[in-house]
This record gives C-alpha cells, sequence and structure tokens, in this order.
C-alpha cells in the first residue's frame, strides 16, 4: 500500500468539507440573510472592546433629564415644554465656559408658547453665544417643506465633483426629501443647520450614520459633521470613491454615505452634566454665587451638545452598547469619531472571501488530519474560536470584518469533513476494530486505526515470535467438571492470561479449549518482539502461580501451564472466506513453537523458547540451556532453553551452573558422567531427572553415532 495515499486522501476529503463549508455559508451570507446575527455579533464586539478615543475628552453632553424635568417642575413650576428663555442660560453658561461650538439637538419647529419674545430671546442669545448648529429634521415621507425656506441663508458648504450617486440628490432631481425647520429666530441665527434624522438598521439598532443629507440641492451635515464645520468654516468638502474628505480627513462611507460608529462604550463615556445644574450654576454665577458645576474650563475648547435623556421625551435609542441610549450621544460620537480619525470601515468584499475561503480550506484539512478525539476537539476548537479572534483584531485595526458567514463557514466544514470522515475512514475503521478487538489489545487497534496504512490486509511474511500455551493434564480435569464450572474456568484463566498478552502487545491467534496461539511483531512492527515474547510467558507463569491456590479449591488440583515459544518467518494476515476469515498464521516456524511447547513433557519444564528467540532477545532475559533437540517433522536440530526471571535465576545459580556441566559431558556422549552429575540435582530439579533417565537408556543401548541431540520421538 502507499504510504502517502492516505494523507493525500485525507487532503482532499479536507478540501471537500472546506468547499462545501464556503460555498454554503457564500450562499446565506450574499443574500443578506446573516445580517440580522452579523448585527448581533458586531453589538457583542462592541461591547467587549470599546473604549475612549483621542478626542472623547473634547466632546461635552449636557442633557435634560427626569432630574432636570423634576427640578423645573419643583423650583420654578416649569410644565413642558420649557420656555426657550431657559435655553439661553445654558448658551450663556457655555459661553462663559469658552465652548468651541455648542450643538441643539432640539426642534423648535413651532413658535414659542410663551410668545413671540421668547424665540426672539432664544435667537439673540444664539447669536451671541459660541458657533451654534441647529435642528433640521429631513426625511423621505416626512416634513412640510419641499424646498428651502426663503427666510434661511442658503448653506454655503458644497462638494466638489461628486460621485455619481450622489449627483442626482444634491442637484435635487428625483429627491423626495421633506423637510422640518426651525423658527426663524433660531434657523436665522445659527451658524450651521444640520439633520438630526437618524436611521437605524433593519433590527431597530443604531450602529451607523449619514454624516450629510441633501435637500433642495442644498448640503445639509449632520450634527456631528455640523459642529465640526461650525467651529471651521473654511474647511473643504469633496467625496472620493467610499470616502468623504473633510479638510485632511478621509471618512470612509458607504453607497448610501452611511459610516460606521467607533462607540466609546456605554452612555456616559464623554463627559455629562445635567441641564438642572448647569442652569443653577450659571444662575448663580450671574449672582456672584459659587456654581454648582465646580471647574472654570469644564467646556473650554469642547463641543457641547445639548439634548435630551428624560424617557419621557422620546429621544433614548438602542445601540450597540446599551438599549437605552440619548440619541444626542450618537451624534457625539459622530463627532469623536471624526476628531479622532477613527470611524469604522467594512472590510473588503475580497478579502472577506479569501479570508473565509482559507479558513474553511486549512480547517477541513486539519480536521481530516487530526487523530484521536482530543486532538479532534482541539482542532474543531481553534478554527471556532479563530474567526471571532480575527473579527476582534479587525475592530481593534478599524474594520468591520463579518463574522457570522465565517462562524457558519468553518461549522459546516467541520460538520461536512465530520460527515466525510464517518462515512469513508470511519468505515474502515469501523472494520479494523471489528475485526481485531478479539485478538489485539486496545492500545495496538487504536494505532491500527490512527495508522492503517501500517495495516496489510491478507498474507505478508513476516518475521514473527510465537506463543504456544497449554494446561497440563486439563483432560482429566475438565471430565471432573460440570460445563458451567468448566466454561467459569476457562474464561477465569484465559482472560487472565490474555490480559497479559495484550499488555505486552500481542495478538491473540486463537483459543483451542485451554490452549493458546499468540504472537508478536504483526499486524504492526516490534522491533522487540522476542523479549515481550518471553516476558509475556514468565508473567503468564507468575499470574498462574498467584491465582492456583483458589483455583485448586475450585478443581481439586493444581493447574499448571506448559509454554513453547520460538521466533522466524511465517505468513500472517486474513485468512478464511469472503465472508468469515481469522486474522491468523501459517508456517514451519509455527509447527516448531506447537513443538516446544509440547517438549516440555520431556524435560518437565513448563516454559521452553528456541535459539532463534534467544538471538532476538539479545540477553535482555537470563535463560539456561535445556538441549539440543530433533523434533518430529524436522530434520535439522533446534537448540531450547529455559527463561527465567533475574531473581530465580540468581537464586539458583549453583544449580545452573551443575546442570551445565552434565549438559557439556551429555552432548560429548560421556553419559556415565553426566548421569552422575545429574543425580546431585535430581532431587530438586525435574529437567535433570530426565537427563538421568535419558542416560541410563543410552548406557544401556549406545547409539551407533552421538551427535549431542535428544530425539523426541512423540508430539
Amino acid at each position: 500500500m502507499n504510504i502517502a495515499s492516505p494523507s493525500v486522501k485525507k487532503l482532499l476529503q479536507g478540501a471537500a468539507a472546506g468547499l462545501i463549508g464556503f460555498a454554503l455559508a457564500l450562499s446565506l451570507w450574499l443574500p443578506g440573510w446573516l445580517d440580522t446575527w452579523e448585527g448581533k455579533t458586531w453589538d457583542w464586539r462592541v461591547n467587549l472592546l470599546a473604549r475612549p478615543g483621542a478626542a472623547t475628552d473634547s466632546i461635552r453632553l449636557i442633557l435634560l433629564d427626569q432630574n432636570s424635568l423634576d427640578w423645573g417642575k419643583r423650583e420654578n413650576a416649569l410644565g413642558w415644554p420649557w420656555p426657550r428663555e431657559i435655553y439661553t442660560v445654558l448658551l450663556d453658561f457655555c459661553r462663559r465656559q469658552g465652548a468651541k461650538a455648542v450643538i441643539f439637538d432640539v426642534l423648535f419647529t413651532e413658535p414659542s408658547t410663551y410668545g413671540v419674545a421668547d424665540d426672539q430671546t432664544l435667537g439673540e442669545a444664539i447669536k451671541n453665544g459660541p458657533p451654534f448648529v441647529g435642528a433640521v429634521f429631513l426625511s423621505d415621507d416626512a416634513g412640510a417643506e419641499r424646498k428651502w425656506p426663503e427666510f434661511i441663508p442658503v448653506p454655503k458648504f458644497k462638494i466638489d465633483d461628486p460621485i455619481p450617486w450622489l449627483t442626482d440628490t444634491i442637484a435635487g432631481k428625483g429627491s423626495a426629501l421633506g423637510g422640518t425647520f426651525p423658527v426663524p429666530d433660531v434657523a436665522r441665527n445659527s451658524t450651521v443647520l444640520a439633520d438630526t434624522h437618524l436611521n437605524p438598521d433593519p433590527d431597530n439598532v443604531y450602529r451607523r450614520m449619514r454624516l450629510f443629507s441633501a435637500f433642495d440641492g442644498k448640503i445639509v451635515p449632520s450634527p456631528a459633521l455640523g459642529a465640526y464645520l461650525a467651529a471651521a468654516p473654511d474647511v473643504q468638502l469633496n467625496v472620493a470613491a467610499s470616502l468623504l474628505v473633510v479638510g485632511t480627513r478621509r471618512i470612509p462611507v458607504d453607497e448610501r454615505g452611511n459610516t460606521i460608529l467607533n462607540f466609546r462604550g456605554s452612555s456616559g463615556t464623554h463627559k455629562t452634566y445635567s441641564a438642572a445644574a448647569v442652569i443653577q450654576s450659571e444662575l448663580r454665577l450671574q449672582n456672584g454665587e459659587e456654581p454648582i458645576i465646580d471647574g472654570t474650563n469644564l467646556f473650554r475648547d469642547r463641543y457641547v451638545f445639548f439634548g435630551f435623556s428624560a424617557p419621557g421625551l422620546y429621544d433614548l435609542r438602542p445601540t450597540p452598547t446599551s438599549g437605552i441610549y440619548p440619541g444626542v450621544e450618537v451624534h457625539a460620537t459622530a463627532l469623536d469619531n471624526l476628531l479622532s480619525g477613527d470611524f469604522l470601515r467594512p472590510a473588503p468584499k475580497v478579502f472577506l472571501l479569501a479570508l473565509t475561503f482559507f479558513l474553511t480550506l486549512f480547517a477541513g484539512v486539519a480536521t481530516a488530519r487530526a487523530t484521536g478525539i482530543a486532538k479532534s476537539l482541539l482542532i474543531n476548537g481553534l478554527f471556532i474560536l479563530l474567526p471571532i479572534f480575527i473579527a476582534g483584531v479587525a475592530y481593534r485595526t478599524g474594520f468591520w470584518l463579518p463574522l457570522v458567514v465565517q462562524e457558519i463557514a468553518v461549522a459546516v466544514t467541520l460538520f461536512s469533513a465530520g460527515v466525510i470522515y464517518y462515512t469513508t475512514e470511519g468505515r474502515q475503521k469501523l472494520f479494523i476494530k471489528n475485526a481485531f478487538k478479539q485478538y489485539l489489545s486496545p492500545a495496538i487497534i487504536e494505532e491500527l486505526i490512527q495508522h492503517p496504512e501500517r495495516l496489510k490486509l491478507g498474507g505478508e511474511r513476516r518475521l514473527l515470535s510465537i506463543f504456544f500455551s497449554d494446561l497440563e493434564g486439563f483432560t482429566g480435569i475438565s471430565e471432573g467438571l460440570e460445563p458451567e464450572a468448566l466454561t467459569n474456568l476457562l474464561n477465569e484463566y484465559l482472560s487472565a492470561m490474555t490480559d497479559i498478552i495484550h499488555e505486552e502487545g500481542g495478538t491473540v491467534d486463537k483459543y483451542e479449549g485451554d490452549a493458546i496461539i499468540a504472537f508478536w511483531n504483526a499486524p504492526l512492527p516490534q522491533a522487540d518482539h522476542a523479549e515481550r515474547c518471553v516476558r509475556a510467558a514468565l508473567h503468564c507463569q507468575a499470574k498462574l502461580a498467584l491465582m492456583r491456590p483458589a483455583l485448586r479449591e475450585r478443581v481439586g488440583k493444581d493447574l499448571l501451564m506448559r509454554i513453547g515459544i520460538n521466533s522466524g518467518l511465517a505468513v500472517v494476515g486474513n485468512m478464511g472466506s469472503h465472508t468469515r476469515f481469522d486474522y491468523t498464521m501459517l508456517g514451519d516456524a509455527v509447527n516448531l513453537a506447537a513443538r516446544l511447547e509440547g517438549i516440555n513433557k520431556q524435560f518437565g519444564t513448563y516454559t521452553v523458547i528456541s535459539q532463534a528467540t534467544l538471538e532476538l532477545m539479545k540477553e535482555s532475559l537470563p535463560v539456561r540451556e535445556l538441549a539440543r533437540v530433533s523434533v518430529v517433522g524436522r530434520k535439522e536440530a533446534v537448540t531450547i532453553f529455559e527463561p527465567m526471571v533475574s531473581g530465580e535465576f540468581a537464586a539458583r545459580a549453583d544449580d545452573l551452573r551443575i546442570f551445565a556441566g552434565g549438559l557439556e559431558a551429555f552432548s560429548l556422549g560421556r553419559f556415565a558422567e553426566a548421569e552422575a552429575i545429574f543425580a546431585t540435582l535430581a532431587d530438586r530439579d525435574p529437567a535433570a531427572r530426565a537427563y538421568i533417565a535419558k542416560c541410563r537408556s543410552l548406557i544401556e543401548k549406545p547409539p551407533g553415532e552421538w551427535n549431542g541431540v535428544w530425539v523426541v520421538t512423540t508430539k
């Protein structure tokens, strides 16, 4: 199998998932179906990231709040609306403080109910005060005036070389705007008249503002732009593509002249004063008394906005930072942005499309290549959070980068990648798990699942270490047990042994009654497979020794296990029919391992390994040589060994040395000498007793030609 092909396949699957996510998100975004949700995520960003700007302290607010209304009624028996003479006191305080400009977000469209003199008094105060921005209201469907009133001076503001989308409106062609203008005394004395009309987004939240409008061919600025022009009347205006140029300031605008407001925080971020406090302070100053508002330069060189915040005066608007936000403070925010030069701008569509495309592509590829639940969750979480981070960075750098389209694209990509995975690789992994769960440890299965390219289904030649085990005398034991008791006994024994084999990374080939057949180094390669196999055998013997007393009480006999181990080339793989198969092994090395299990009977031992296994172990575990044997079905002799744990080997060091001497004499054909040596160990070493019997038989019937090989005639 080509190792590179799974990686290429995953890349293609991830790319396909990314394209699905991109296409679906785009189909929802282009018609504007995501705008409402995008607005909500924008409000979240504003609340989280809004902060004061360079010019925030250059703006002051005077609000006619509920406390001011209550004060007017309580102290002066003033009903609503107040006499306009009251506002002259505000203007006097602003003049005294040295305000740069005063902006009234109040429509004086009807003559005062207190008489003509009341309007004249206000007009005179406007004329004598700081530059004043008065309010008009322009709308498509409201306003009594359709032409610029003759009693109001024509605005001197012009936009040179307007771009096509403004030409007709500024020229007065096709304009359906209606206007509501202030009374003559206010209109004639105002430095600038500004359009206070605010248009919310479709979800009724105020996030944008039109900085200027056109009425009857005249340019009418917003209160924010009007305030700036009132303080700097010689500034030139111009419109370029997507920009309103005010002197040296370049303001991003859309095709309708709107700009995105950069809110500074919740209501009250700009320094705010109650109208009642300002009025009382000015009256006290006129009487030579200490003012309520402390400070002589609070308004100096500041732009001062006056408007309403009392709930009953109906000028509270929902904004990204608050559901209740004074309309005049929206205009103050726009002026703050103009002075600070940090209006927000929409991210270019090309950039958004490219970003979303590559984001979904990388998300799909990364998810497709992720292995394991933990990594998948980490990558999913990363790509879900990444658009939020990018959108936050974009906000900080002055851009409204749509977030919802990115999140939908990523979410659909991740979901699609999961569907593709479970309909393709998921089936493969399920097949692997079902095919190998009865043979392999969970850790090995998981590794196969993560790296299926390492698995070769079908037969292959592989160097294996092979394990055969059998219980001594189990046929007789089983005959004395009821079927249920026998089943429970076998399950307990086989489970314990299998757990050890799996812990050492072995593959269980099959169970044959009480026999266990297992191997190492397949289906995954294991450099230390021989050591693992022998170590598993020793652990199995130790585990059975611990279980033996309890099992003896149940069956009346000790359970003893014989194990034979060999290493060599074998064919291993899924073998059987198309509908039923086993992962198993075939070959001469397998047969020899089975013979070695039986050879234990000859020597009274319980674990025997071949020289091939010993050589692969590289002396990692201590052994003693048992014999050179010739087994049924093989022409060549095999040297066999008995492995031991280090503690046992050390404790028996003297006996093993004596045994080695007897084995040497036996190999040289000195059978009487060998018998004498083995006789010293006969009471404590079954293998020595076996050699005593063998020496006697050879003495009685000497071989014609001796080669030191013990010929085994039984399986």
